[in-house]
């Protein structure tokens, strides 16, 4: 590559990152630039897919592009800038478990003992995660489990819609990848993420869901069951359900 075709590209890397960032889906290419690649033999239009101008690129920013394997989404997307999340964090959280898992658990984000060690429901409430998973004849070795956000939002607040829907593209290729036949959403946030619906807990529990054509059920957080001890009765409820419906559809 000569240094006219080097500077080429670096203008329009530098306009498709700042487009990008806007939103925008086309890179919108100045007369200047268009005419330095049209005589470089690059490109023709004044307006092209991000897809099909340096795709290396448009995997890291929009975190749209197809992986191979979970191991290669989480390379690829473990630096992520898209919200103000990744500025505060100190480890990103991709998520724990088994790649080929019929069941995923998605939470709502990492606390502080997640975002220390980088892993997803390591702290008090993953710990009764566990128990809920054992007695259900569950463990991490046979379901994975991941969040809505992989950055913890500070003082462990609420992650907001924005950032939500900065961090969805991760969790749905991440989806594709393992293709689960069911999904737990533990908690409000995490089922306003999946299911977008505005519902109280009490009305979204109890019933199946769909996601993307994948089965959906709808309990308490861990760490709210810590807080309110009583909720634990309707969570065994659910995860009764939830095992019953795994049997069903697995064996």
């Amino acid at each position: 590559m000569n240094n006219k075709q080097s500077k080429t590209n670096d203008l329009l890397r530098r306009a498709l990152a700042s487009q990008i960032e806007l939103g925008i889906s086309e890179v919108i290419i100045s007369k200047k630039a268009k005419k330095l690649s049209e005589s470089d033999g690059q490109i023709g239009s004044s307006s092209v897919g991000v897809s099909e101008l340096f795709p290396e690129m448009s995997a890291e920013l929009l975190g749209s592009a197809e992986y191979d394997s979970l191991d290669s989404h989480n390379r690829a997307i473990c630096n992520c800038l898209k919200c103000p999340l990744g500025q505060s964090r100190t480890k990103f959280v991709y998520g724990v478990g088994n790649p080929n898992a019929n069941v995923v658990f998605v939470g709502e984000g990492p606390g502080r003992t997640e975002d220390e060690i980088g892993e997803p429901f390591v702290g008090q409430a993953g710990k009764l995660l566990d128990k809920i998973l054992a007695a259900i004849n569950f463990d991490r070795t046979q379901v994975y489990i991941a969040n809505i956000v992989k950055c913890r939002p500070p003082d462990n607040r609420p992650p907001m819609s924005d950032e939500m829907d900065a961090c969805m593209p991760y969790l749905i290729e991440q989806l594709r990848l393992i293709k689960p036949k069911l999904i737990c959403a533990l908690g409000k946030t995490a089922a306003f993420g999946l299911l977008k619906s505005n519902a109280s807990l009490g009305n979204l529990r109890g019933r199946w869901h769909d996601f993307k054509g994948i089965e959906v059920l709808v309990t308490y957080h861990p760490a709210a069951l810590l807080r309110n001890p009583d909720w634990k009765k309707g969570t065994w409820e659910d995860m009764k359900k939830l095992r019953a419906r795994y049997d069903e559809l697995v064996n």
